[in-house]
Order: structure tokens, then C-alpha cells, then sequence
């Protein structure tokens, strides 16, 4: 740990040697943050080695009940929205923080932006899993169970919320902070796991997300969504000699062939849109158990397969995209071969946070704060690159930004690192960007 004290402070001393666009307020919570980047680590070393795993129940609450002590250091009132048993969620931290009457009806805080913070306490690894605690590699990488995703980007929202308090810029603003207790694995229905989540974000102008940084200088402006998709296919059975003649037709094997390669040759070229078949099930006999994704099948080679179930996922970049793919798909499962018939049934998972006009002049803050840094533009990432996340629920209501947390390699796998010669200036920027955007 000596080793790494050492190689971030001479990071420090590069960082703030070139932040010559800064006001003497903003230098002083850059400062701020320089002299507490120990206890920033040992915040994630300890969070890290709590399992916290969607499904393990009291991991997510002791962790959520560790950041709450650390909001409250803020100057945050924190409170943990439970969820009924039958949903087997933890449940999520909030914590948040309110302009007085006063400064909420003035002009000048009219001008500030209320902002809406997301996190998640939850990683994908179970108690089952191979232990992997916090370990350092070398002087500037660790690894550990969701150190990068992502208690990493935690840890960057609340040592930047703490920066903010002990420099007196908190006071008058309207912040919220969320983090779900079930980001990796959500519960069901969506409207209870999320209702909590999307009602009070509808109450603030910008989401800021926390998920993993893609470098230094990108941010994300917008996500793919993602929905589900089945498909059931039936056919005659029979003697597989009749295969192909007009009597017996092609079975539901050729069926269900025909459609998933006629969905890659129709639509696999349309940029932002994806649609993979996960399992794929056909014989004489099948079962197929969507709750536990598991199936089986008994069938031999001299039988023309009767039936045939495949599901798989379909991500977008917009509504629009997806409701033109579904229709292009329901067309292809309707052409169907001699003696077969098939059907396609979709259900939404995580809506889409599609690109828009306000995230890019939230892009604009940020780029000015990195710019006034002294590390150069940021700009915005491939929304291809990225997958759904719980900043898609609310992007339909407030101007959103994802990307902002901490940075690393190998997230939902064993060896999961976090670049802690990073982590300053990642903290730095969400700081001044939490403050420039709630003035």
C-alpha cells in the first residue's frame, strides 16, 4: 500500500500542476481529495471484500449500510427502501440531501441543476463463488469481486460528495443519490423493483451513472436496451425418409433454422441492433423451464422433429429500432415451410438510453471540466459498446450521463481489476461536475 500512496501522489502532483482552469473553490476540493485518496481505497478494499452478490441478501445490506455511514459524512440523509420478501431483493440505499425553502424559491438557485446519482451495491459474484478479495497487483491495479463494477464507481460518488461538503458547495442543492440492491440480477415485477427508482428520479433534471469508465477522456450519452424474445416452432412428425416431400414437409428443425438464419441475413447489419439465441431445444419430446433456463429433449435420427423452442435476447439504441426489428422478425416467423407453423412472442427487459440534444450539453460540462483540468476533451463513447443498465429506466424522463465511475478490465469475471492510478482524477471530475451542474 506504501507503493501505491506513492505512485498516486506523483499522479497528483501531475494532475494539478495542469488544472489551470479551475476556480480557487474547485482547486480546494481537488486538494481535498488528493490528501484523503488512502481512506478512498480503503473504502473500496472493505466494500470489496463484503460478497455482495444479487442474491445474497444481507452482503448487499451490510454494504449498503457501510456507504451510509459515508453519506452521512456528507451531509446526506440516507434510508433503505426494502422490497417484500416474495421478490427476494435486498433492496436499495438512498441518500439525499435538499435545498431550503428559501434557496429553492431564489433565482439564483433556480439556476442549479437537480441531480439524480446512480449506483449499485450488488456484483454478479455469489457466496458460492471462488473468493477473490481485494488484492493489489502492482502499484496501480487491484483486483477483487466488483472492484471495478462496481464499488468502484461508488466509492468515486462518495468521496466526490465529501469533497464537496468540507468545501461548504453542497449547501442549497438538490442531490439525490440511488443505489439498487439488484442492478446485476433485477427483481420482479420491474414496477416494484424499480417504481421507488424512476418516481424519484422524475423529480431531478440530470441522472449522473456511475458504471465503469471507458478510459479517461469518454463518457457515455447513450445504452443499448435490451428485451427477451421466444420462439416455438412445430412440425409433422413422422419417418425421416418423408422429410422434404409435400406429405410430410421439413419438421420444425428446418423451421426454426430457417428463421434464426433469415433474422441474421434480414437485420445483423443494422447498427446498435443485436438479437442472440441463448438455447435452442427441438426433438420429439422437449421441455423447456424459462425460470430456471434449463431444458431437455429426447429425439432420434430417424424422426422428423415435431417441435423446436429457442429464446435469445435484442438489444437497441432506441424504441423505434426495436419496434422495427420485432415487426421484421414477426414477418420472417410467418413465411413458414410446408407443414410447419411458428410463433414469436418478445418481452421488455431494460429500455434504451438513446443519444440525445440535453445529454450532449451535459457532455459539454463535463468536457469543460476536463478540458479546464488539463487532460484534454471528453467526448462521447460507442453506445454499442454498452449494454443496459439502471440509468435506462429514468432516461426517458431527465437528460442522463453514464460512465463516470471507476476504471479497469475483466467486470462479471473472476480477476476483475480497477486502475487506482485512475481513481484520483475520476473522483476529481465528478466532483466538479456534480458541483458545476447544481449551482
Amino acid at each position: 500500500m506504501k507503493k501505491t500512496a506513492l505512485f498516486l501522489f506523483a499522479m497528483v502532483v501531475a494532475l494539478s500542476s495542469t488544472a489551470q482552469g479551475l476556480t480557487k473553490e474547485e482547486k480546494q476540493v481537488m486538494a481535498w481529495i488528493d490528501a484523503h485518496m488512502p481512506q478512498a481505497i480503503e473504502l473500496l478494499k472493505e466494500s470489496v471484500n463484503i460478497n455482495s452478490g444479487t442474491l445474497n441478501i444481507e452482503g448487499v445490506k451490510k454494504v449498503g449500510a457501510l456507504f451510509a455511514k459515508e453519506f452521512e459524512k456528507a451531509g446526506f440523509a440516507t434510508e433503505w427502501v426494502a422490497m417484500p420478501d416474495s421478490i427476494k431483493r435486498a433492496g436499495h440505499l438512498v441518500a439525499s440531501r435538499r435545498a431550503s425553502a428559501a434557496a429553492a424559491t431564489s433565482s439564483k438557485q433556480k439556476s442549479g441543476k437537480r441531480l439524480f446519482l446512480i449506483g449499485h451495491l450488488d456484483t454478479v459474484f455469489e457466496p458460492d463463488m471462488p473468493a477473490n478479495p481485494f488484492t493489489m497487483l502492482n502499484d496501480s491495479t487491484a483486483t477483487g469481486q466488483g472492484v471495478n463494477d462496481m464499488k468502484g464507481g461508488d466509492v468515486v460518488v462518495i468521496m466526490a460528495l465529501q469533497a464537496l461538503e468540507q468545501a461548504g458547495l453542497l449547501k442549497n442543492t438538490d442531490i439525490t443519490a440511488y443505489f439498487t440492491g439488484d442492478e446485476e440480477h433485477a427483481g420482479y415485477p420491474r414496477e416494484v423493483t424499480r417504481g421507488d427508482f424512476v418516481n424519484r428520479a422524475k423529480q431531478a433534471d440530470i441522472a449522473l451513472a456511475f458504471e465503469g469508465a471507458n478510459g479517461l477522456n469518454s463518457v457515455a450519452t447513450g445504452r443499448r436496451g435490451a428485451s427477451g424474445w421466444r420462439l416455438d416452432v412445430t412440425g409433422k412428425t413422422g419417418h425421416s425418409s418423408g422429410v422434404f416431400t409435400p406429405g410430410a414437409g421439413y419438421g420444425a428443425i428446418y423451421e426454426a433454422a430457417r428463421i434464426i438464419n433469415q433474422f441474421r441475413e434480414t437485420l445483423s447489419t443494422e447498427k446498435y441492433l443485436t438479437f442472440n439465441p441463448g438455447i435452442i431445444i427441438g426433438g420429439s419430446d422437449i421441455e423447456y423451464n424459462e425460470a430456471t433456463s434449463k431444458g431437455a429433449a429426447i429425439a432420434k435420427t430417424n424422426i422428423i422433429s415435431p417441435a423446436v423452442t429457442v429464446t435469445g435476447d435484442l438489444r437497441f439504441l432506441t424504441e423505434d429500432q426495436k419496434d422495427r426489428a420485432r415487426a421484421k422478425m414477426r414477418e420472417i416467423v410467418g413465411q413458414n415451410l410446408a407443414q410447419t407453423s411458428a410463433k414469436i412472442s418478445f418481452v421488455d427487459g431494460i429500455p434504451s438510453m438513446a443519444p440525445t440534444e440535453g445529454n450532449n450539453k451535459v457532455l459539454g460540462v463535463i468536457n469543460s471540466i476536463s478540458t479546464d483540468m488539463g487532460v484534454g476533451a471528453t467526448v462521447a463513447g460507442d453506445p454499442g459498446s454498452r449494454g443496459a443498465g439502471d440509468i435506462s429506466y429514468v432516461a426517458a424522463y431527465v437528460d442522463c450521463i453514464d460512465g463516470l465511475g471507476a476504471s479497469g478490465r475483466g467486470a462479471h469475471a473472476p480477476g476483475e481489476t480497477i486502475h487506482l492510478n485512475q481513481l484520483p482524477f475520476l473522483i476529481k471530475r465528478a466532483a466538479l461536475t456534480i458541483y458545476r451542474l447544481s449551482r
